[in-house]
Formats: structure tokens, sequence, C-alpha cells
């Protein structure tokens, strides 16, 4: 059998529902995957090639998690590759696709230590409903939805901001409606969508069965995706309604997503013969 390490963490912030099914999936086409937590492999001579899935608390030790990337990049192929994953890591990649016309939630990026209050930095947009949250950061870690004029929210904004840089966007009312969607991109398509409803700092995560995804959505995450798809063996691409009713960007998750293969058996089959397909183009060099 070809092997195969599981970049995960522990202990995990959350259950990772995908992980036994995946285990299984592997070994059905013939893969010895095993999980391995990331930071217990930073030492590692071991030349095992890698598929990131929960290593969810990255947000944590970035440094030393783009140091172990590099590191398992550099020993054996690491999906999704090193240089998509550095650029990944910071949410500004978000303003960078704006700048190619992508269509995105709009999107203030506050640097760390920035002493202005939050109704200065958004009075030019006239926002007055927004999220907050880290430009590095995963699940619903330190996501908060503010109004800009209760007295909470400067506070909230002023501390979190102290510690990281931080993306302030308006909330989109679509959310609580249509809902965010996830698109699920596995091995060169996207394979099914599920709806998220809103969650915010510590909250439960909350999701549909799968689901189809428009041609809206689907144009949408093409163009997203337009640049880096034939390099990636996994991807997830959120988005919702904006304000005239279009579907934007909300997030592009390259590194660690959630890629809901419980709702999607024909998806959990793709990955599984994806790796093993890049596995064995490996063994054959």
């Amino acid at each position: 059998m070809m092997s195969l390490k599981i970049a995960t963490c522990r202990p995990l912030p959350e259950p990772d529902v995908d992980e036994l099914l995946l285990l299984d999936a592997l070994r059905e086409v013939g893969v010895d995957a095993r999980m391995t937590p990331w930071r217990e492999d930073i030492d590692s001579a071991d030349a095992t090639p890698t598929i990131i899935r929960s290593t969810w608390d990255y947000i944590h030790h970035v440094e030393e998690f783009l140091r172990w990337a590099e590191a398992a990049s550099a020993r054996a192929p690491l999906w999704n590759p090193i240089d998509v994953i550095r650029r990944n890591v910071h949410k500004s990649y978000l303003l960078d696709l704006q700048l190619r016309g992508i269509p995105v939630t709009p999107t203030i990026l506050a640097r760390r230590g920035d002493l202005q209050e939050l109704a200065e930095i958004v009075a030019a947009s006239a926002w007055t409903d927004v999220v907050i949250k880290p430009a590095v950061g995963a699940g619903s870690f330190e996501t908060h939805r503010l109004r800009v004029d209760e007295p909470r929210s400067s506070a909230v904004f002023s501390k979190l901001c102290k510690e990281r840089d931080v993306l302030i966007q308006p909330y989109l009312p679509s959310v609580e409606g249509h809902g965010e969607r996830a698109l699920v991109w596995i091995d060169g398509e996207f394979t099914h969508a599920v709806r998220k409803s809103p969650r915010f700092a510590d909250g439960a995560e909350s999701v549909s069965e799968a689901l189809p995804i428009s041609s809206t959505e689907l144009a949408l995450g093409h163009a997203a995706l337009r640049d880096i798809a034939d390099r990636l063996l996994y991807a997830r691409v959120d988005v919702a309604p904006g304000l005239d009713g279009m579907p934007v960007l909300m997030e592009l998750e390259l590194i660690e997503p959630s890629l809901f293969l419980l709702q999607n058996p024909r998806a959990l089959q793709r990955l599984a013969e994806g790796i093993r397909r890049r596995l064995h183009s490996t063994v054959q060099r």
C-alpha cells in the first residue's frame, strides 16, 4: 500500500467528521494513511507525502506552522502546495482578489496596533452593522457581529486589534435566509455545496445537506480559483448574496477547510482517488 500522512492537530478544537470517512475511503483505494499532528512532525525526517486537513490550531502558531509546511514540502509532496498555503494564510488575499475584479464582500483591513476607533474606520463606508474577525483565523475564532454605534463595539474591536490584524466587513443579511454557501472543489471540479448558518465566536457550526450550486455561484467559484485551479487538490469557496443580490466571495479556503464529505459520498470518493493518483505519480518518478 502507498503511504500518506494526514496533518491534523491534537487536541482538535472541535470534532472532524471527515476524518474517519477519509481514512476508510483511502484504505479502500490502497492508501495507508495515518493522522499526524503537525506540531509533532516539525523535526521529522520522514519523507512520506502529506495532505493537510484538520490543522485547526495553526492560527495560534502561524510562523511555526509555515516552518513546518516548508519543511514537509521540502521532504515530500504536500497538498495543497506550499506557495498556495503561504498566500492563503492571511485573509488580505481578499483585497488582492478584489483588485483582480473578483466580487468580494467589501473589506477593510485594520493592522495590528491601529489606534483608530471602529466608527472612524468605517465612517466613509456608512456601515452600521459589521462583522470583525482576525485576518489569520479559522472557524468562528474571535468573529463578532457589532453595531458600530453600540458602546461595547469599540472596546471589542480595540482589544482584538491590539493583538492581531483585523478584517472589517458589512454584515450581509442574506446569510440569515439564503445562507452562506460553501462550494466544495475537489480534484478539478466543484462537487457540491452546503448552507452554513451564521457563526460567531465560540458558536457551533450548523450546516445543511448537500445542495446544488447555482450558475452564478459556480461562475464566481471558477473565477476565484482561475489562476491556481490546476495546482489544487481541494478548495472551498464560501459565497453569499451581496447587497445587490449577486454572489460575493466571503472566503477562499485553501489550507484546512472542512469539505463536508459526509454530505456527498461522491466527493469523498473523488478526494480519495485524487490522492491515490498523486501518490502513484510520486512513486513512479
